[in-house]
């Protein structure tokens, strides 16, 4: 019984496991301090609908803390976002942001993935202690020759840039955060991971939060 209930612990324990892990951040060594007043939020994908969700939440936590933020979807049109821009189309958008009181742009973007396998453990029989061989490998035989044995699932590498775009002030990386992200099972539980733990990485570099 004890058995039992300790595998079913580990299992509650696996499945609260948040599904975002902080892998690097990099801070400007000549910001010691960065607040800023009107920012940006700026989520690239081609999914519109997470775009959405992920841009509306960065929005609402950034007012949390008294920072007046705007999503891009609702300062770019889709003419911008159809077509590729060169780097003259894109010095005057951040000049028209400058003109309209922005001074930063927090901008996420996927920048990698990577494919990984893990066994289909037998909860069952996770706690079962063989003494033979035979029995051992009766149980786990298929492993050669069952490819249902294993999961696959992807680790998206996340990236979110802070730039300053501050009047009289070099247009300059102020703030970055890598973070992978498991394959999400639930979108929107993601990215309230996700904006948390930015938040809290932030915060503690004294950039916004």
């Amino acid at each position: 019984m004890m058995k039992v209930k300790i595998v079913s612990i580990c299992i509650l324990l696996l499945v609260g496991c948040s599904t975002t892990k902080l892998v690097s951040t990099w801070k400007n060594p000549d910001i010691v301090l960065f607040d800023a007043y009107k920012v940006l939020v700026v989520g690239m994908t081609q999914d519109e609908n997470v775009q959405q969700i992920f841009e509306t939440r960065l929005q609402e936590a950034l007012s949390a803390k008294g920072v007046e933020a705007m999503r891009s979807i609702d300062v770019f049109d889709v003419e911008f976002t159809s077509s590729e821009k060169s780097e003259e189309e894109l010095s005057a958008v951040e000049q028209q942001l400058l003109d309209k009181g922005f001074d930063a742009i927090l901008f996420t973007k996927i920048i990698g993935t990577e494919n990984r396998r893990t066994f289909k453990e037998k909860m069952n029989n996770i706690s079962e202690m063989y003494t033979r061989f035979s029995a051992d490998y009766l149980e786990h035989q298929d492993i050669y020759y069952n490819p249902e044995y294993y999961e696959t699932f992807n680790i998206y590498r996340a990236e979110t840039s802070l730039y300053c775009i501050c009047v009289d002030k070099e247009r300059e990386l102020i703030w970055r955060g890598n973070i992978d992200v498991t394959e999400p099972v639930n979108m929107e539980k993601t990215i309230d991971s996700y904006i948390k733990l930015i938040k809290s990485k932030m915060g503690e570099e004294e950039v916004i939060f």
